[in-house]
């Protein structure tokens, strides 16, 4: 595994839902969340757009994103694995 240790930003797992951009991977992220009132818990989903240097994944591959410096207005995460 290739993970960078220095200055580690959140290490977030997801599913690539769209690959139609140059070197951006759309990843979505799940996650349970306990609903504040009545405990139920609720599946959210949000995307990130990630940097995929020559677009290698392609849509359903379970990638890791990790948070970096910004590289585009909405591009602040980049694919690790």
């Amino acid at each position: 595994m290739n993970k960078e240790i220095k200055n580690a930003g959140k290490i977030l797992s997801g599913v690539v839902v769209s690959d139609k951009m140059k070197d951006t991977s759309t990843v979505k992220v799940s996650r349970f969340v306990k609903h504040p009132k009545y405990g139920k818990f609720l599946k959210v989903d949000k995307k990130y757009k990630a940097h995929d240097l020559g677009n290698t994944k392609k849509i359903g591959d379970k990638v890791e994103i990790q948070e970096c410096a910004p590289i585009s207005k909405d591009k602040h995460f980049k694919i690790v694995e």
